[in-house]
């Protein structure tokens, strides 16, 4: 009998090793897989993980102030700002000659922006500064100090200068203090005044009044789900055309429409007051407060509760009912420990979208939550196009990020995303 243990590698039909060949046509099938996906990865790329990151950056990102102000910045490293008096003439000069500077560059004003976050009232130093800046001597027209205390009494303000030396490195926890009701103090990070607290008050509000919608689309579009699942296919295409319809009409004329219905002249109240069960002097206040909220974004994302909800009860055999009736229990009990087991799936599938969906809606609350129906969403896209704040807009919405990531961990700790469904 011949030894074959000697022999050598199995070669493929072009002669190179089987091995080789097998690693070199597997490689080849990956690529073909990697360039049909490649779109989508460069779609997700450039819409989703590049704006998250440049978010991320800009809730820490300060350069601002250093490219603006160079000199002042290295003249006030060794500025004592606890000490109560104004910086030295060194430090007056280097402004001015940095405001000159930032002047003929157009940039004095968006320093004067960024400080004025900080410090309410700075920017109009820099306005003012930055209209005279472009005719001064820099050498001749001295002493600097006391030009800029003659021009505006603010840059006598010891306050003013903490303020610069704080927010001039490059990269500030600012953002994040600010948007969690806190601040830069002299020593270190402080809570602000109780009546300039507003974050903590909105995120708490965010999270409370997105899992009332949460639970209340849960109440409504499980029965709707369950009519879906068992209804005759004719009786159930109709039923799915009144769940698809509220996708077919603008969210602005939906909220818009809740709007007209629920104020004190609108229809609700009308038909309350018609049939006698409200007084008409006692309508009820149903807009611009929380409830109008969550009426109209209940509305809003019940068709996302009862989809997933629906195509997880499609899946579950109705003889698994009839087999546990046949064995002698209730309606109930085989509702509760046969069926309703076996959709939670859908539940938790349905919960976590409508959740996270609510607590980034802005429009909705914006136009019938008044004060005290809006969410944090509101407060960001308040920065981002009216303040013009997009580090602070940025920092609120990195912590909206990780709260729904907390959020996402702690369900699957509890739940298990394994158990989570579509259909």
């Amino acid at each position: 009998m011949s030894d074959t243990s000697n022999s050598g590698p199995m070669l493929a039909a072009d002669g190179t090793p089987l091995k080789k060949s097998l690693a070199r046509a597997l490689r080849r099938q990956k690529m073909r897989a990697l360039m049909l996906i490649a779109p989508l990865l460069l779609f997700v790329l450039l819409t989703f993980i590049l704006p998250v990151a440049d978010m991320l950056y800009r809730s820490v990102e300060n350069s601002i102030v250093s490219e603006t102000l160079p000199r002042t910045v290295v003249a006030l490293a060794d500025w004592d700002a606890d000490g109560g008096e104004l910086p030295d003439e060194a430090v007056y000069a280097a402004m001015a000659a940095d405001l000159q500077e930032a002047a003929k560059a157009k940039t004095h004003t968006r320093v004067g922006t960024r400080l004025n976050y900080e410090n309410p009232g700075v920017s109009s130093l820099f306005r003012k500064a930055g209209r005279k800046a472009k005719k001064w001597d820099l050498e001749n027209d001295g002493p600097w100090k006391e030009t800029l205390l003659e021009m505006h009494k603010g840059w006598g303000d010891p306050q003013v200068w903490r303020t610069i030396q704080t927010y001039s490195p490059p990269v500030t926890a600012g953002y994040y203090l600010n948007a969690v009701d806190m601040r830069v103090g002299p020593d270190g990070a402080e809570m602000r005044p109780e009546n300039e607290q507003i974050y903590a008050v909105l995120f708490g509000r965010t999270m409370k009044m997105s899992l009332m919608i949460t639970l209340s689309c849960i109440m409504l579009g499980y029965p709707v789900a369950w009519l879906l699942a068992n209804l005759p296919a004719r009786k159930a295409n109709l039923l799915m055309i009144l769940v698809l319809l509220p996708f077919w009409t603008s969210l602005l004329v939906r909220t818009s429409a809740w709007k007209v219905m629920l104020q004190q002249q609108g229809v609700i109240n009308d038909v309350l007051v018609w049939i006698g069960l409200v007084a008409d002097e006692n309508r009820l206040v149903m807009i611009n407060n929380q409830f109008g909220t969550v009426v109209a974004m209940t509305h809003i994302l019940l068709p996302f509760m009862i989809l997933p909800m629906y195509s997880v009860m499609q899946t579950i055999p109705p003889s698994y009912l009839r087999a546990a009736k046949s064995l002698g229990a209730t309606n109930w009990t085989a509702f509760w420990r046969v069926y309703f087991p076996q959709s939670v799936p859908g539940i938790g599938a349905g919960s976590i979208l409508v959740f996270i969906l609510a607590i980034g809606y802005y429009i909705t609350p914006a136009l019938v939550g008044g004060t005290k129906g809006t969410f944090i969403s509101n407060r960001i896209a308040f920065h981002i196009s009216t303040s013009l704040n997009w580090g602070l807009a940025a920092a609120l919405g990195a912590i909206l990020l990780a709260v729904v990531l907390l959020l996402y961990w702690a369900y699957d700790k509890i739940v298990g995303i394994d158990n989570v469904k579509l259909g």
